[in-house]
């Protein structure tokens, strides 16, 4: 689904979403496609969600955002790993 019919089908709640298709452009993640994974009443209650299923399948593109966004805006991080000493 597009992110329009998802507010649509679900005003004001918070979402456990997972990008189904998705693509990088100028550092911003373009969600293209979007399946819902769990819909919450509160942010942390998502959020729980969110960690517990990120645990356990880490490759999957998941997201939390609230309904009320008229656009989904996602900046692409990249991570700086830190290194152990040896």
């Amino acid at each position: 689904m597009k992110w329009q019919e998802i507010c649509t089908h679900y005003p004001q709640r918070w979402l456990l979403v997972e990008a189904i298709k998705a693509h990088s452009e100028a550092s911003k993640r373009i969600l293209e496609q979007l399946a819902v994974v769990g819909t919450f009443s509160d942010s942390v209650t998502a959020l729980k969600s969110y960690q517990q299923l990120h645990h356990e399948a880490p490759e999957r593109e998941l997201y939390v955002f609230h309904t009320s966004r008229e656009t989904l805006d996602v900046t692409e991080r990249r991570w700086l790993g830190i290194r152990g000493a040896q």
